[in-house]
């Protein structure tokens, strides 16, 4: 089984990446819409960690950048009716942070607008998962609630521009929400949230 690939990066057009090995073999590796590796160049030397769905008629690699969000994708391949597709649309709508934090609320709503995911399967993956991701999130409720690991980020909050800030200097929206939400101090202004961030990152 690949689990993990180091090579040469080329660009595909449909959410899938090329990692060109240094022997010249070149391997499909489907990726979530929101990777890091969007932000690299092509040709550029890369690693990835993989998970390989074999069914009987085709076998498909998945990629991440982080050994973590290999994990997160792979706890929810164990869910009834959630299969590597599914799951990498919903690391696609939300960037494992996010995912994390929507799991520990029961935001099954947050889930369901990933593509072919209802509201259902959404309540299904809460159900069989919240205990298994919820470490450092138990607490998380409403915007002014506050965890030593994560702060949660409302729509429209200084936190939300302060993600979006980021963004606009290239970052992925995983290190973006990830570093905004690992920032314990509140009422901090926009700048003030974007220099911490910086400082981290």
């Amino acid at each position: 089984m690949i689990r993990f690939l180091k090579g040469y990066l080329h660009f595909l057009p449909d959410a899938s990446v090329m990692i060109e090995t240094p022997g010249g073999i070149g391997f499909r590796v489907f990726i979530p819409q929101g990777s890091a590796l969007y932000r690299q160049s092509e040709g550029q030397e890369v690693e990835l960690y993989t998970s390989m769905i074999v069914k009987e008629d085709s076998m498909s690699l998945y990629g991440f950048t982080e050994a973590t969000d290999l994990s997160l994708f792979e706890l929810m391949l164990t869910v009834s009716g959630i299969g590597a597709k599914g799951a990498m649309s919903i690391m696609s709508t939300l960037p494992p942070g996010e995912l994390k934090i929507a799991i520990a609320r029961g935001d099954a709503k947050s889930i369901a607008r990933a593509n072919g995911i209802g509201k259902k399967t959404a309540e299904r993956l809460i159900l069989e998962l919240k205990d298994k991701v919820a470490t450092g999130f138990e607490d998380l409720g409403e915007a002014g609630d506050t965890t030593e690991t994560a702060m949660p980020i409302q729509k429209g909050s200084v936190r939300d521009n302060a993600v979006e800030a980021l963004l606009s200097l290239g970052y992925s929206r995983s290190e973006a929400t990830g570093m905004i939400a690992r920032i314990q101090d509140n009422d901090l202004t926009l700048e003030e949230y974007i220099r911490l961030a910086l400082r981290a990152l």
